[in-house]
């Protein structure tokens, strides 16, 4: 973990109610695709966790959703605007397990932190098919950027309003060799039952964001574990569902 001052370079709405912020600065505590940083807003108690999108030549890409109070607060923020920020938080997916096929699972807000985890993997020749889910077309981001990234993609909205209508576990085909997920408790449960291994990155309301507080601890089947720093990716087996 580290703390540091990153300055906004844009913030501009991709989706209803989505965000995208670039902050740039030192951001070289963040190392892996599954982390994410705790930023300190003016005026508010505790700080909002939000998984990395991207990071690359001192910037970082974040992509939030306007959930209250805080998060409608910064779509207000305008570039220059200098942010307390803890940087590199939890741990990443691990990319060693691959294997030949893999497979992005994602939904909504949970999506980001793929995008970064599809690159890496890219630079290591596996070009990772990729099944983004959303509620409807109006809530549709970042499609395109895996597209351009090689993936093959497929989406599924809930009211059928463009892909495949239904959820996300519907377009998972056999014949892949590992997951790679993140989105809403449901999902990831849904996800979790598929017969095939993988990894889930949960999402758990955040104190202190680094593991002091203990109030994201979760049940796994070795005890009690904090998201924010045993986590936030969990081994398939690890999770009692």
């Amino acid at each position: 973990m580290k703390q540091v001052i990153l300055t906004i370079e844009q913030n501009k709405e991709l989706a209803a109610n989505a965000y995208e912020m670039v902050l740039s600065g030192d951001v070289s505590a963040v190392t892996a695709p599954g982390q994410f940083v705790n930023i300190q807003l003016p005026g508010r108690y505790l700080r909002r966790p939000i998984s990395v999108c991207d990071c690359e030549q001192g910037k970082l890409t974040l992509i939030y959703k306007v959930l209250g109070e805080g998060t409608a607060d910064m779509t207000k923020m305008q570039p220059g605007t200098k942010l307390d920020v803890l940087t590199g938080l939890g741990n990443g997916f691990d990319l060693t397990r691959a294997g030949d096929r893999p497979v992005l699972i994602g939904g909504g807000i949970g999506i980001p932190p793929l995008y970064w985890l599809a690159k890496e993997l890219i630079k290591t020749g596996k070009i990772p098919a990729v099944v983004l889910g959303f509620n409807s077309k109006d809530e549709m981001f970042y499609v395109e950027e895996f597209r351009k990234l090689g993936c093959e993609v497929t989406v599924a909205t809930a009211d059928g309003s463009y892909g495949i209508k239904g959820y996300v576990t519907s377009a998972v085909n056999e014949g892949f060799s590992q997951y790679y997920s993140c989105g809403p408790s449901p999902m990831l449960k849904a996800v979790h039952a598929l017969p095939l291994s993988g990894q889930l990155s949960l999402e758990e309301r955040m104190g202190c964001g680094f593991g002091a507080c203990m109030g994201c601890s979760i049940k796994t089947k070795d005890g009690y574990k904090r998201v924010c720093k045993d986590g936030p990716v969990f081994d398939k087996e690890e999770l009692p569902w």
